[in-house]
């Protein structure tokens, strides 16, 4: 995805298109650099805009981490 333009408020921040467990596909801001095909847990809300390195950036979902793995019982 190339965004050439944006609000002032997301500088430079990366962004990723994600998609839920329902298929639909969302927009993320991206602090920790995930790449194609990793699964990431995001914050949403007003907990998105504290979980990016500038509180002041304005999202409403940013990924908050990569999942590794996970184990099932």
């Amino acid at each position: 995805m190339v965004c050439t333009q944006r609000v002032a408020g997301l500088g430079h921040m990366n962004l990723r298109i994600l998609e839920n467990n329902k298929g639909k596909k969302v927009v993320a801001v991206d602090p920790v650099g995930a790449r194609e095909g990793n699964w990431v847990f995001t914050a949403s809300g007003s907990a998105a805009r504290f979980a990016c390195p500038n509180p002041e950036v304005q999202t409403d979902l940013t990924i908050g981490g990569i999942i590794d793995y996970w184990e099932s019982n």
